[in-house]
């Protein structure tokens, strides 16, 4: 494959009290070895910009040359600019935006790493109340070791921007939430919004995440839910993916992938998970289903979920049986670990990726094949069979 750098490249510099790499490289374009000089750290221009990246432009003239496929992470200063052979996962040039991100261990931060660490531009959507708390926590640096790449490198976020997908647009937002003193000093965060911000921003993106998810009264037994609570979980966990793909679908580029987290709820029973959100979880396959026909026709647009294992995220903390959860998983699914989220950030840079070209409308399974069992193999019912364990 030969190729040639175009004159304008983005050179990006960090935070100098962290080892990080420079990058010099735009999609299908050869990387070579440059001496940066550092810039100091520049603070935040306004609440919603976190990144402290700076782009400034040079011209160069290369003569085209030959290259192999290129690893994806981004180089780092002491990595060789020599290509390395493999099939690699390569984002570079794509812009995501990730919405529900608001902390640094659920599996939105993951998704958001992995995107990253294949050189994908980061933007998210932070709940409206949580944005003040998860912005200051990047700004001072209380994410840092959470942000590392696998080449050294800090995950950048280019903006986040505040968001409540229960509403459309801002006709739908209630007089009680326009006044609630957590939303005030925050504007333009309903769906439409959001994507019109985005649009004025960066004009388009090509990947979107939904790691979205609220049932007020998840607690109770779907027996005791209410019609209101019921309502609820699905507005907030299942509408809000078709809601953002009616408003982001349209500034997204052909080709583009979207993403939403689902959960084995949605086919089994999971005693204890209720208020609804097992009906939501149903509701999001279904639709994952036919997004992806209307999308694809439409847009050209891929639309798959990730049906991920249990995770001791704080989001799932306020189930109240996580840790029973990951301990039966450990205890009865085929492979025999705890699951991590960057399992699941890896599959969503997958899917979000060339490599999965040909795939939409698909629930993949990220549970360490927990979906495949019929039964609790740790039941003292099978005490008496010599079934294998991890010893």
């Amino acid at each position: 494959m030969a190729t040639s750098v175009a004159p304008g490249m983005r050179i990006a510099t960090t935070k100098p009290s962290v080892y990080s790499s420079c990058n010099v490289s735009k999609p299908s374009t050869a990387i070579f070895g440059t001496e940066i000089k550092r810039t100091s750290w520049t603070g935040l221009n306004c609440s919603s910009h976190i990144s402290s990246t700076q782009a400034f432009s040079h011209s160069f003239q290369f003569t085209p040359v030959k290259l192999q496929r290129l690893v994806p992470k981004a180089l780092s200063e002491g990595s060789s600019d020599k290509p390395v052979s493999g099939l690699p996962i390569d984002l570079r040039g794509k812009r995501a935006f990730i919405a529900g991100v608001a902390d640094d261990n659920g599996y939105g931060w993951a998704i958001a790493k992995s995107l990253a660490a294949a050189g994908a531009e980061i933007l998210v959507g932070t709940w409206v109340p949580a944005l003040n708390i998860f912005e200051n926590s990047l700004r001072r640096g209380k994410f840092d070791e959470s942000r590392a790449l696998p080449d050294g490198s800090l995950m950048e976020i280019t903006k986040v921007y505040p968001l409540d997908a229960v509403y459309d647009s801002p006709e739908d937002v209630p007089e009680d939430v326009k006044t609630n003193k957590r939303y005030s000093g925050s504007s333009n965060w309903t769906v439409k919004e959001v994507a019109e911000s985005v649009k004025q921003d960066f004009g388009s993106i090509d990947i979107l995440v939904h790691s979205l998810a609220n049932g007020p009264e998840v607690s109770k037994s779907l027996l005791e839910t209410s019609r209101n609570g019921y309502l609820a979980a699905i507005s907030a966990s299942s509408y809000s993916f078709v809601s953002l793909l009616k408003h982001f679908v349209p500034i997204m580029n052909p080709g583009g992938a979207t993403i939403s987290l689902t959960y084995i709820a949605s086919e089994r029973i999971i005693p204890g998970y209720g208020g609804g959100m097992s009906s939501a979880k149903a509701a999001l396959e279904s639709d994952t289903k036919v997004l992806a026909f209307e999308a694809g026709r439409k847009h050209k647009i891929r639309v798959n979920t990730i049906s991920a294992g249990p995770l001791r995220s704080r989001a799932a903390k306020a189930i109240g049986f996580i840790d029973m959860m990951i301990d039966y998983s450990m205890a009865n699914a085929p492979l025999q670990k705890e699951l991590s989220a960057e399992e699941v950030g890896d599959t969503a840079a997958f899917l979000a990726s060339p490599l999965a070209s040909a795939i939409t409308g698909a629930v993949v399974y990220v549970d360490n094949g927990l979906n495949a069992m019929g039964v609790g193999v740790d039941s003292p019912v099978f005490a008496e069979l010599d079934i294998p364990k991890d010893s």
